[in-house]
């Protein structure tokens, strides 16, 4: 089994990812051997500090979740990422990845260590895939994202329920699966020209599904709709 996959990432909403999920977590042996061992990857000098924190802080709190070693070469900004003999959590490496990279991408560590969860994901938007790579054009959209006083960004994580990050060529977004597309949707739209009269009317539209669907799952309704009854009066004023 293969894991959708770019740069080494895997991509939590590959529609095939729940699945592999649950074989992995229902099989002993069919799917640990398969996953790396062993992980790498660098980060940006100035989040090195992030990721170590105070006397080693944040390091060992991810290590701890995720019963992992990590190694880090503050010199050449790397990092290793190794099982510990008794990790329980086949993906313990792979989580321990997704939270160094949420680090890297600029989020606060009590926010990427939220990636520990396995409904949980992180979302990497790069913004040279849609702006381009001209530095003004990156910073004139990335103002567009974070709006007046930073006032479309927090609608978006407000009414899509997710975290951002915004650094250097990248907007990151972790929260539930449902919730990360629909951000990610949003911001696309800002990328690609949409007014923020649109991308509110969006997220307004899909926080209200999303209620609804919650508001269903509570009281047991199966269907996709709901009827609303009109003859409740007319039969009140039946003599």
């Amino acid at each position: 089994m293969k894991h959708k996959s770019i740069n080494n990432r895997i991509y939590k909403n590959d529609s095939n990812y729940q699945l592999n999920l649950n074989l992995i977590y229902n099989s002993n042996y069919l799917e640990v051997k398969k996953l790396p061992e062993t992980d790498y990857l660098k980060v940006p000098s100035d989040r090195v500090g992030a990721l170590i924190g105070t006397k080693g802080e944040t390091k060992n709190r991810i290590e701890k979740v995720t019963n992992t070693h990590i190694d880090i070469d503050s010199d050449e900004c790397t990092v290793a990422i190794y099982p510990n003999e008794n990790m329980e959590d086949p993906l313990g490496v792979w989580k321990a990845n997704h939270i160094v990279k949420a680090i890297a991408r600029g989020f606060n560590p009590n926010i990427a260590l939220k990636l520990n969860n396995d409904d949980t994901y992180l979302e990497i938007i790069k913004l040279p895939l849609y702006v381009g790579k001209s530095k003004k054009a990156m910073a004139r959209y990335k103002g567009r994202i974070i709006g007046k006083d930073g006032k479309t960004r927090e609608i978006i994580v407000d009414m899509a329920e997710v975290d951002m990050a915004i650094y250097g060529k990248t907007v990151s977004l972790i929260g539930e699966l449902e919730n990360v597309m629909v951000a990610k949707e949003a911001v696309e739209m800002i990328l690609n020209g949409s007014r923020h009269k649109s991308v509110y009317a969006f997220l307004e539209n899909k926080k209200n599904e999303r209620k609804m669907k919650e508001f269903k799952a509570v009281v047991g309704i199966e269907n996709d709709k709901i009827e609303l009854r009109d003859d409740l009066d007319d039969n009140d004023n039946e003599e």
